[in-house]
């Protein structure tokens, strides 16, 4: 393919467009508003760029990389390992439920548009999303790099239109986290590729306790 195909690719994999239900999660961001943890712009810019890159950059980003590579040896059980491994990583029944139908829903999207390894992940309760994204990378002879950008950006962006509705925020001030998210997303990438196999994981209880809580809050915008 050429270089503007799979720059439109990755715009593609990225887009809140993508109809596989990602912007009907607030990754514990409403428990947090609700909580009074996040109540204003810098707030909710410290809780998105310290999920990126102390979540992110430790558990997805560094296990999307490494099922990139087991998807382009075709190494099965490689596959097997590190999807089991992201969703024990869930802490919340919330947090593996959300990163389950993601899995499913883009696995679904990838086999109608004819991707045929998709076929029996989309009939799976235990599809994990980054290994999906995986999948969608090297089906369309997309970068890893890239493909954990595309990853990173995605979700920033779904973070930020969720606090936007949360906090709330106007879009002068989503756009000043965007800003501060672009310089973010590289020291990510970077941490994410620095990271051995024994390293990846993470501790961030406000994340597990925000989402669990989520999971009982009275009144709420986004799933659980």
């Amino acid at each position: 393919m050429t270089s503007p195909t799979r720059l439109l690719r990755l715009m593609h994999l990225a887009s809140p467009a993508l109809p596989i239900g990602a912007y009907a999660y607030s990754q514990g961001l409403e428990s947090a508003v609700e909580h009074g943890w996040v109540t204003s712009e810098d707030a909710a810019q410290r809780w998105i760029v310290d999920l990126l890159e102390q979540v992110l950059a430790r558990t997805d980003l560094p296990l999307l990389k490494r099922m990139h590579a087991a998807w382009q040896s075709r190494d099965g059980a490689a596959i097997q390992n590190w999807n089991a491994l992201l969703l024990a990583l869930r802490e919340s029944h919330e947090l593996h439920l959300e990163d389950t139908q993601l899995g499913a829903a883009l696995a679904r999207l990838l086999r109608d548009q004819g991707c045929a390894d998709a076929t029996p992940w989309s009939e799976r309760n235990d599809t994990a999303y980054a290994t999906m994204f995986a999948l969608a990378a090297v089906h369309w002879d997309l970068e890893s790099a890239d493909a954990m950008n595309a990853y990173a950006w995605a979700w920033c962006e779904n973070q930020i239109a969720a606090a936007i509705k949360l906090v709330p925020l106007g879009q002068t001030a989503g756009q000043r986290i965007v800003q501060q998210v672009i310089a973010a997303v590289p020291r990510a990438i970077e941490a994410a590729l620095a990271l051995g196999d024994d390293d990846i994981g993470y501790f961030a209880p406000r994340l597990a306790l925000g989402s669990a809580r989520h999971e009982e809050q009275y009144s709420r915008l986004f799933r659980s």
